[in-house]
Order: C-alpha cells, then sequence, then structure tokens
C-alpha cells in the first residue's frame, strides 16, 4: 500500500486483534453488542490514533452495530456504506 498508493497501514497488535475477532464472531455475529466490547473498540482505535492513524477502515459489517464516529477522534470508514456509495455512483455514470 505504501509504495503503489502512500499509504502506511497500522494493524493492531496481536493480542488486540484477537479481541476483536472474537468480539466479531462470539458476539456481533449473533447480534451481540456489550458495551465492554465497545470499551475494548474505543481502545484499540485511540491506540492506533496514538500511533499515528489517521482514519479507521470498519472491515466487517458488524462493527458499525458496536462503534460510531462520535465514540472515537479519528475518522471511521464502513465499508459496506462505501460500497454502496461508490456502487450506486457507478450505476448511474
Amino acid at each position: 500500500m505504501l509504495d503503489k498508493f502512500g499509504i502506511h497501514v497500522i494493524i493492531p497488535g496481536e493480542s488486540d486483534c484477537e479481541i476483536v475477532h472474537n468480539i466479531i464472531f462470539e458476539e456481533l455475529c449473533f447480534g451481540v453488542v456489550k458495551e465492554s466490547s465497545r470499551e475494548h473498540y474505543v481502545r484499540i482505535i485511540n491506540q492506533m490514533a496514538d500511533e499515528g492513524s489517521e482514519g479507521i477502515i470498519l472491515g466487517c459489517t458488524e462493527i458499525p452495530l458496536l462503534v460510531n464516529q462520535a465514540d472515537v477522534r479519528v475518522p471511521l470508514f464502513h465499508t459496506t456504506e462505501l460500497h454502496a456509495i461508490y456502487g450506486v455512483d457507478f450505476s448511474l455514470s
């Protein structure tokens, strides 16, 4: 990504990746939304912002059920929303 687009990708550490994965597949996929899980996500996102992230891609359709823009200080990019917007733009052009 850096060479092709000038974008440096930052991912959470291994233990935070495991937390993210478990929350998605053990809670969100079953419609379970816990405040403690939201707090984990906010902490991870803010930590990534501290490490230099200028935005966060919410790469799973269930994550917006848990965290929204008002919860964090960096822009969130909802992949489902972006696909819908650009799909409509493409179809209408």
